[in-house]
C-alpha cells in the first residue's frame, strides 16, 4: 500500500528525526541511510549493505558498527566543553575518559583510543581485566587512566607500577580499606601513585540507576569517611598525591536539575578538600550524560531534557562558581560519558522469519446444528454497527467464556468450539474496522487491540543482543530499515528464537509514552523483511547471555570513504561448537559419540548406511555453523 504515504510519514511514525538526528535518515526509495560523519554527502544505504553481506554468506542477525560515529561523538563532547569553558572564561581544561564497561569489544576500545588521541581522551576501568585492556590499548601518555571498582593487591600493584611506566594513572579510593591496601603496596614498591576519592553524595539520580548515589550507595565515601581518609592519607605520607574528586549519580540521567544538584554538593566537597591541604587537580563528574532514545527531549525515562551543550555548560558553570567563591584554582574537568559516546554507533539488524496473526475467516455456514451459544455469536456479528459495537464486544466476550466453560465440561464438540472462535475473531475485526472508520479511542476496548496484535518472529535472541530490554525494560528505537514509502498495515510485537515467554519485545517507543505494539508492514514469505534496533551500542554486547545457547551475532565495522564504504573488520558470530565449549563440551568428543551411535544403529539395521552418513554430515555442519537460523 503506497498511496498517500511518504517517507515523511514514516519519519514521524517512528520518530526518526527526533532520536536519529544527525546520523540516520530515509532516502527517496524508503531505505534507512546512515551518515556516520554527520555528513549527508557521505551516506550508506543500510538495506543494500545488509543484502550485499548476505550475498557473501554473512548471515543475520548482524551487528553493524560505525566507528566514524564514535569519532563524531568524541568530537562533539570535547567541542561542547571547549565552548562552555570559553563562555564562562574557565581557566582550565577538559579531559574525558571512556568507561570500558560500556563496551569492552576490542574494536570499540581501539576506536575510542584512536579518535580520542588528539583530545587526550582516556579510559576508565572498574576491574583488573579492564585495567589490563586499558594498559595495552592507551597510546597517549597524557590520557587519563582512572582506576575504579573493587581492588585487590594485584590490581593495585599493577596500577602502581604502571604509574612508573609513564601512564597518567589515578587510583580512586572507593572504600576506606583501599587506603591501607594502597599504603602497603606503596611501602613495598616505593612508588607513590596519584590518587582520587569517590564521594558518596546525598544527591541521587532520577533514573533506574538512582541508587548509584545516596547514603546506601554501593561505592564511595561518606563525608565522615572522607575526613577519616584525609587523616589516614596524611599519616601515610600520601596526602600530597590526592589529586582527584570523583562522584557518580547513575547512568542515563533524564533531568538536568538532578545533575545540577549533584554538582552543587560535589563542588563544595572539592573546595573543602583543597582547603584541607589536598593538592587537587581533577574534578571527575562521572557518567550520567543521557541520550534521547525516544526523541521527546523531556525527562521521560527514555529521554533527557537537555542537550550535550546544556550539560557541559552546567558542569563548567557550577565548578567555576564554587571555585571562584573561595579563590581556588579551577580543576581539570573529567567526565565518564560512555553511553553518550557508544550508543549511536551500533545497529542490530534482524530478519523476520514468520508472522502469527489472527486468520481471516469467511465461512459462517454449517452452524445450524451447532449449540445455540455459537449461533448467538453469529447473530451478534451480523448486527454489529456504529451504534452498538461497544455493547456487542462485551456480549461476545461473555459468550466466548461460556462456550469455553461448556467445552471443558464436555457439552460442546471440538468442531463447535472452533466455529465459535472463528466467529469471535470475525466480530473483533469488524469492531476494529468500525473504530478505525469513526476514529474513536475507547478505553474499554484497549484489550481488543491487544487481542488482534500480530507476532513477528525474528531471528535473534533478546537475552543475547538486547539484555537491558528484557531485564530492566530499557527502550530502544526499533523500525524497519526499508519499505518506508509504504504505509505499515499491521500492529505487532516481536518474538525471538528462544524457548522462553520472556523472549519478546512488547514495549516500544512512542512520544513520551510506551506503546504496546510496533507498526509493521505485511510479511511475505519469499521477501526479506529487515528490522533495525538502534542506539544499542552501550552495554548490550557484553551483558548478553547464552539463553538457549544462542551466541554472539555476526558483526561488521563499516567506515565510509571517497569510494562509498569499506569493511574495516568482520567478526564472525559464535558457532555452536564455540558456545558449547564455554560449557565444557568438546565438539570432537561429541562427534565420536555420534559416530559410535550411528554405527550401532546401522549394525542393528535401524538406519541405512546412507542415512547414517547423512545424519553425521548434518550433525557436523550444525556444530560448526552459526547458532542462529539461516
Amino acid at each position: 500500500m503506497k498511496s498517500n504515504w511518504s517517507i515523511h510519514d514514516s519519519e514521524e511514525l517512528y520518530g526518526l528525526k527526533r532520536w536519529g538526528k544527525p546520523y540516520f535518515n530515509i532516502n527517496n526509495v524508503g531505505h534507512i541511510v546512515v551518515s556516520p560523519q554527520n555528513n549527508k554527502d557521505k551516506a550508506l544505504n543500510l538495506f543494500k549493505l545488509v543484502q550485499n553481506l548476505e550475498k557473501r554468506n554473512f548471515n543475520l542477525p548482524l551487528l553493524v558498527h560505525f566507528p566514524d560515529i564514535i569519532e563524531d561523538r568524541i568530537e562533539q563532547l570535547n567541542h561542547c566543553f571547549s565552548k562552555a569553558m570559553a563562555r564562562y572564561n574557565y581557566d582550565g581544561s577538559y579531559q574525558g575518559v571512556f568507561p570500558i564497561k560500556v563496551n569492552q569489544q576490542r574494536h570499540i576500545v581501539e576506536s575510542v583510543v584512536n579518535y580520542g588521541y588528539k583530545y587526550k581522551y582516556g579510559l576508565e576501568v572498574g576491574s583488573k581485566p579492564e585495567l589490563l585492556i586499558a594498559l595495552a590499548q592507551l597510546k597517549n601518555s597524557n590520557s587519563l587512566l582512572i582506576c575504579n571498582g573493587y581492588k585487590d593487591k594485584k590490581y593495585v600493584e599493577t596500577a602502581v607500577i604502571a604509574y612508573h611506566l609513564g601512564y597518567n594513572i589515578l587510583i580512586v579510593i572507593e572504600q576506606l580499606s583501599e587506603i591501607y591496601l594502597v599504603a602497603d603496596v606503596v611501602l613495598e614498591h616505593g612508588i607513590k601513585p596519584n590518587l582520587g576519592i569517590r564521594a558518596k553524595l546525598s544527591a541521587k539520580g532520577d533514573s533506574r540507576w538512582a541508587n548509584s548515589a545516596g547514603d546506601r550507595a554501593k561505592f564511595g565515601l561518606s563525608v565522615t569517611e572522607i575526613i577519616r581518609a584525609l587523616d589516614q592519607l596524611s599519616k601515610s605520607g600520601m596526602l600530597t598525591k590526592l589529586k582527584l574528586l570523583h562522584f557518580h549519580i547513575g547512568s542515563q540521567i533524564s533531568a538536568i536539575a538532578t545533575i545540577k544538584d549533584a554538582l552543587s554538593e560535589a563542588s563544595q566537597i572539592y573546595i573543602n578538600l583543597c582547603k584541607l591541604g589536598a593538592p587537587m587537580e581533577y574534578f571527575d563528574v562521572g557518567g550520567g550524560l543521557g541520550i534521547d532514545y525516544d526523541g521527546s527531549n523531556t525527562n521521560f525515562p527514555a529521554s533527557k531534557n537537555y542537550s550535550m551543550q546544556n550539560y557541559a555548560n552546567d558542569v563548567v558553570a557550577a565548578i567555576k562558581t564554587a571555585c571562584d567563591s573561595q579563590s581556588i584554582k579551577v580543576p581539570i574537568i573529567v567526565s565518564e560519558s560512555g553511553r553518550s559516546v557508544a550508543s549511536h554507533q551500533s545497529i542490530l539488524i534482524v530478519n523476520v522469519l514468520g508472522v502469527d496473526k489472527i486468520e481471516e475467516f469467511n465461512n459462517t455456514t454449517e452452524i445450524d446444528n451447532c449449540h445455540t451459544l455459537v449461533q448467538e455469536i453469529l447473530e451478534i456479528y451480523i448486527s454489529i454497527n456504529e451504534t452498538n459495537f461497544q455493547e456487542a464486544y462485551h456480549d461476545v466476550l461473555q459468550l466466548k467464556r461460556e462456550i469455553e466453560s461448556l467445552f471443558s465440561f464436555g457439552y460442546l464438540s471440538l468442531y463447535e468450539r472452533g466455529k465459535a472462535e472463528e466467529l469471535f475473531w470475525k466480530c473483533c475485526r469488524k469492531i476494529k474496522t468500525i473504530l478505525q472508520k469513526v476514529d474513536l479511542e475507547v478505553d474499554e476496548l484497549d484489550n481488543l487491540h491487544q487481542l488482534l496484535l500480530s507476532t513477528y518472529y525474528c531471528n535473534f535472541s533478546v537475552f543475547q543482543s538486547l539484555p537491558d530490554n528484557w531485564s530492566i525494560d530499557q527502550l530502544f528505537p526499533i523500525m524497519p530499515i526499508h519499505r518506508l514509502t509504504e504505509k505499515p498495515t499491521e500492529l505487532g510485537t516481536l518474538a525471538d528464537l528462544t524457548c522462553d515467554s520472556d523472549g519478546k519485545v512488547s514495549r516500544f517507543i512512542g512520544y513520551q509514552n510506551v506503546k504496546p505494539h510496533l507498526e509493521l508492514h505485511s510479511w511475505e514469505k519469499n521477501e526479506p523483511y529487515y528490522l533495525g534496533f538502534f542506539l544499542s551500542g552501550a552495554y548490550q554486547e557484553i551483558l548478553g547471555s547464552l539463553h538457549n545457547l544462542f551466541g554472539d551475532t555476526n558483526a561488521v565495522h563499516i567506515k565510509l570513504d571517497n569510494d562509498g564504504y569499506h569493511i574495516e573488520s568482520i567478526i564472525k558470530g559464535d558457532s555452536v561448537a564455540e558456545v558449547l565449549k564455554y560449557l565444557e563440551y568438546n565438539s570432537r568428543d561429541m562427534i565420536k559419540s555420534m559416530h559410535k551411535k550411528t554405527q550401532n544403529a546401522f549394525k542393528n539395521r535401524q538406519i541405512t548406511f546412507k542415512e547414517s552418513q547423512l545424519f553425521l554430515k548434518y550433525y557436523k555442519d550444525a556444530l560448526y555453523n552459526y547458532t542462529y537460523l539461516k
